[in-house]
């Protein structure tokens, strides 16, 4: 997954592909304005440590934070979704 500082793929981008328990410690911004789901499903935590409103994606492409359900950009933490079957 990509995730961009400015809505449409703008700024500084960055790429995980793991679970990241705060946003700002690895990305110095409190702020995802977009993103890129290439792999997998995530979820979105306005939060820090997977706490508060969650917001999950299915692979591709998020334009701007609302894309996702979110009325505003804060995203503290996210981590992947694992489907067991």
């Amino acid at each position: 997954m990509r995730i961009y500082e400015r809505g449409d793929f703008q700024g500084q981008m960055m790429e995980f592909f793991d679970d990241c328990p705060n946003t700002y410690d690895r990305f110095r911004f409190h702020d995802i304005h977009s993103c890129n789901v290439s792999d997998g499903h995530w979820m979105f935590y306005e939060e820090p440590n997977y706490r508060g409103r969650q917001y999950y994606l299915r692979s591709g492409e998020y334009r701007r934070y609302n894309d996702w359900g979110a009325s505003s950009a804060r995203i503290g933490s996210f981590r992947r979704v694992h489907h067991k079957f």
